[in-house]
């Protein structure tokens, strides 16, 4: 996508949650769950964005719309995801937005419908809920398989002889087979198998291990990578610059250090979801929900969740302006180090 149109995407988003905040009175009625919006992030592990953007733009949106907001992060810990969706039951809400982890908003989403409130699932599938608002993730499964058909042809590799490694994301993780799916479409009808696919993790660390024992395996030979996200990317380019070798390797999140690799040259692109976009969608979903409406939906999955779909963007180095741009990066985080030089190339500033 060229920088101008991504902009105009970003600041279409911003104007579609002013015009929100300015028509939404909030004062909901009944009790003071009614006007309440209950927020549970899974962790800060899997990738950064749920607390440096995702909580931010839910917490502006929502309380821009005049409603308060409980946020919180379960940290990784399902019992600790159990509980605060206990406390903010007891405390009142008049809707629930809930980003699974490993299962565990299942049973959160079937207690609050049980009392009659409305869950929205955000970013990954939760079964029982009443909305879905994520990017549309079979697409950023779609772009990553490109970036490496991409990344092979200009290395001058044949796809379909190509050695490739595939590095999903946790299973337990709804949207890992969503992105998977999406690669694979276009993988494979490039001719691309995998040579290797050790078991799918959201943990960089893991990732690496993972990625050596299947480079071992292998004889030390691999043509690329498909990574499912930018925290996989990083461990498996860990030991990639290890044994001297750089071949395209995809991601995704737009992170500081994915886009790091990328201007370095070790990761092929990122797939950036612009959090701000899929904030905003389900803001508005959940606003929509408090204020009694209902929301529209352009997509639906397959057990019928009406699916607000958000659209992703590719980000090779010459995109990574853009990312900055529209501030879901900052230049002191990512310009540092041998990044520098690759930072002033780009005209990132």
């Amino acid at each position: 996508m060229k920088r101008a149109s991504l902009i105009s995407v970003v600041a279409m988003a911003g104007i579609s949650a002013i015009a929100l905040a300015g028509c939404t009175s909030g004062d909901g009625g009944g009790d003071a769950g009614a006007t309440r919006a209950c927020v549970i992030l899974p962790d800060a592990a899997s990738s950064p964005r749920w607390e440096t953007l995702d909580r931010k733009y839910l917490q502006e949106g929502l309380e821009a719309a005049g409603f308060e907001v409980d946020i919180q992060n379960a940290q990784g810990d399902t019992n600790k995801y159990a509980t605060i969706a206990d406390q903010q039951l007891t405390q009142g809400c008049g809707v629930m937005l809930l980003v699974d982890h490993q299962g565990a908003a299942v049973a959160v989403a079937e207690k609050a419908s049980g009392e009659g409130i409305p869950v929205i699932a955000y970013d990954r599938p939760i079964e029982g809920a009443d909305y879905y608002v994520s990017f549309d993730n079979f697409q950023v499964g779609a772009l990553e398989g490109q970036s490496i058909v991409d990344g092979l042809e200009a290395a001058g590799k044949d796809p379909a002889t190509a050695v490739v490694v595939y590095m999903g994301g946790d299973p337990a993780d709804g949207n890992a087979a969503m992105f998977r799916d999406g690669a694979v479409s276009v993988m494979e009808a490039a001719g691309i198998t995998p040579a290797a696919e050790p078991p799918g993790i959201w943990d960089g660390d893991k990732s690496a291990t993972n990625f050596e024992q299947a480079l071992t395996s292998l004889g030390g030979v691999v043509d690329a990578v498909w990574a499912a996200n930018d925290t996989n990317a990083a461990g498996v380019i860990t030991i990639l610059d290890k044994n001297g070798l750089t071949v395209p390797v995809s991601g995704q999140d737009a992170s500081i250090a994915g886009l790091q690799n990328v201007l370095l040259g070790k990761q092929t692109a990122t797939v950036y979801k612009p959090v701000k976009l899929e904030a905003d969608a389900a803001v508005e979903t959940a606003v929509a929900l408090l204020k009694g409406e209902t929301p529209e939906a352009d997509q639906e999955l397959e057990d019928g969740t009406p699916y607000i779909a958000v659209t992703p963007v590719l980000v090779g180095p010459e995109q990574v302006k853009d990312v900055v741009d529209a501030g879901d990066a900052d230049v002191a985080e990512l310009c540092t180090g041998d990044v520098a030089a690759k930072c002033e190339e780009y005209g990132i500033s």
